[in-house]
């Protein structure tokens, strides 16, 4: 006699991973939402700090004017963020990054998600303070509550 299962086990054995898939897939897609949020925080405050840098070195002091002038050694002189924020679009892990110069003494930074709902669910906003805020559904900006 052949040992095989039968219809019944491998249709519950189907079952129960369906069951898995469905509890294992909406976390997975929530962490993954987390992280990109995480990361284009790290990204914001890796701007301000280089376009802090970049005012302290530069004189007459001055906020860059985009940030293609944060990107690539130029006379010597280290670049100050990675050529991945530095190059248009301006895009890492799911958000795009909006730089606005005001003037020689203020900036404005967006973080936006390249997908919302997808990439991420926050929007984020600082400017030469360092104070990051964030808000869930539109461009965040200095009102918002910080992170």
């Amino acid at each position: 006699m052949k040992k095989a299962f039968t219809l019944v086990e491998i249709m519950v054995v189907v079952g129960i991973i369906a069951i898995l898939a469905t509890l294992a897939i909406p976390m997975m897609l929530r962490n993954r939402i987390v992280s990109h949020e995480t990361l284009a925080i790290a990204s914001c405050r890796t701007i301000v700090s280089a376009c802090q840098s970049y005012y302290s070195i530069n004189l007459p002091h001055g906020y860059p004017p985009d940030l293609q002038s944060l990107g690539g050694s130029v006379g010597g002189v280290p670049a100050y963020i990675d050529d991945v924020l530095s190059t248009p679009p301006y895009e890492r892990t799911g958000y795009r990054f909006i730089y606005q110069y005001i003037d020689e003494e203020s900036f404005k930074l967006y973080a936006e998600p390249i997908h919302p709902g997808r990439t991420g669910n926050r929007y984020f906003y600082t400017d030469e303070t360092g104070r990051i805020t964030a808000k869930e559904g539109g461009r965040a900006g200095p009102s918002d509550p910080a992170v």
